[in-house]
């Protein structure tokens, strides 16, 4: 089999005074940060839908990318993808993938011949990932693109549509068990509505919990161990999205009794989007015993729709691999790369490099994290900042041992209260002087 990608070598680490392009200056995948490598704590995986089936097509142009891979042959091309990704991780010293259904092979006419499609690529997904050492981090079906789901897969009007759903998604965690995955993501895509004139929103949340439980009951008993995740995204395609961001998911989920299920994959751009900080939504997530895994990308503040560039942001990376430990490292989950090269950026040496830009604001993100952890500072004051909850009276209230006309009571005798400055510019001081070092 030739390359895919001739003109690519290996990527090495060569160090921050590297000016070559195809190399790593960050991420040294065998460095020891808090305990660990970096390939363990960063688990990065290659997006298929992004990196091996987007050709920078948008809703005002034509692709200009070729991502046909020497065929114009469906299966065949579906075929070369498969070779051209295990190329791809390769030479990153990538271990993950992830992927939709139909970015791994093309749908057919019948759901019955989609499914045999489905079957013979996964056969060569599996021999591949066997080959060359890999493994398949989460799977997902595409229950957004085909004109069916206009008006949403588990939140259709349609009957029909709610059961095609449901058959996808049994066949794509057949998959996902076939192949070794440990996660299955529930992305809404369409998973909302346009206007409330024509919707009937309690039965369309009944119905989406339906499926999700209908999802779990039968991944579990077809051996999927994993964790089962939502993504959640505020806006784009529909007005109004039922997975919002993390805190409407995780009440969605504690309200139809999903919550011992479930996770949340969040992502940066989504988080955005809904008017959040990446690391909001990370630290609600783990608080809340939700954190699961991380779409790894960032979006353009000045426009307000899903971008999904590669994420260079620095200040967001520290952000969140300080989650990232905080919460032990990943259990199931991982750092998948759900960005997308710009439309101009029209050579595959381009993907290459975002993946390199990526991994190196990460493997930094990283190593400057743990240095903060290590500085103790903010921890600190954090900790002063709260004390008073551990005197008689905080520890009362938390242990639920004191009413509120005891309350009532202290707060008569104290007086005026004084509350001590939060500081933020020292602490924000604090956080460039370790990054400079």
């Amino acid at each position: 089999m030739n390359e895919f990608y001739p003109n690519i070598p290996q990527i090495p680490f060569e160090g921050k005074d590297s000016k070559n392009p195809l190399a790593f200056r960050f991420y040294n995948p065998d460095q020891v940060i808090a305990g660990q490598t970096m390939r363990d704590h960063l688990k990065f995986a290659m997006s298929y839908w992004h990196t091996m089936v987007s050709g920078g097509a948008d809703m005002f142009g034509v692709g200009t990318i070729d991502k046909s891979y020497g065929s114009d042959d469906p299966m065949e091309s579906a075929k070369n993808k498969a070779y051209a990704a295990f190329e791809f991780m390769d030479k990153l010293g990538i271990d993950f993938y992830c992927f939709h259904d139909r970015d791994i092979a093309p749908e057919a006419v019948t759901l019955a011949e989609s499914n045999a499609r489905l079957d013979e690529i996964s056969d060569l997904l599996l021999e591949l990932q066997k080959k060359h050492n890999k493994k398949l981090l989460w799977g997902t079906a595409n229950l957004f693109s085909n004109p069916r789901y206009a008006s949403g897969a588990g939140t259709s009007p349609n009957v029909e549509v709610f059961a095609f759903a449901a058959a996808q998604i049994k066949k794509a965690l057949e998959l996902t068990v076939k192949l070794g995955g440990t996660g299955y993501v529930f992305w809404g895509g369409r998973e909302g509505y346009e206007t409330i004139l024509n919707t009937n929103m309690g039965l369309e949340l009944d119905n989406l919990a339906r499926l999700m439980r209908l999802a779990v009951d039968y991944g579990r008993s077809i051996g999927f161990t994993g964790d089962f995740y939502v993504e959640p995204k505020p806006k784009e395609p529909t007005k109004h999205q039922y997975d919002f961001d993390a805190a409407t998911v995780i009440g969605f989920l504690r309200s139809y009794g999903l919550d011992k299920d479930f996770k949340l994959n969040i992502e940066a751009n989504h988080a955005t989007l809904a008017g959040h900080t990446f690391q909001h939504e990370l630290r609600l997530a783990r608080e809340t015993g939700f954190f699961g895994s991380i779409d790894a990308n960032q979006g353009d503040m000045l426009l307000g729709w899903d971008t999904d560039q590669f994420p260079t942001n620095l200040y967001d990376a520290i952000g969140c691999m300080s989650e990232v430990l905080a919460a032990g490292g990943f259990t199931n989950g991982g750092l998948n790369f759900d960005a997308k090269i710009r439309r101009a950026s029209n050579t595959l040496e381009d993907i290459f490099i975002g993946y390199i830009a990526g991994m190196d604001t990460f493997a930094l993100g990283l190593i400057l994290a743990d240095r903060i952890e290590r500085d103790g500072r903010l921890a600190e004051f954090v900790a002063e900042r709260y004390a008073s909850w551990q005197s008689e009276l905080g520890q009362k209230i938390i242990k639920g041992q004191v009413t509120i006309q005891e309350l009532e009571e202290k707060a008569l005798a104290m007086g005026d209260v004084k509350v001590g400055s939060g500081r933020q510019e020292y602490l924000e001081a604090i956080i460039n002087s370790l990054i400079i070092g």
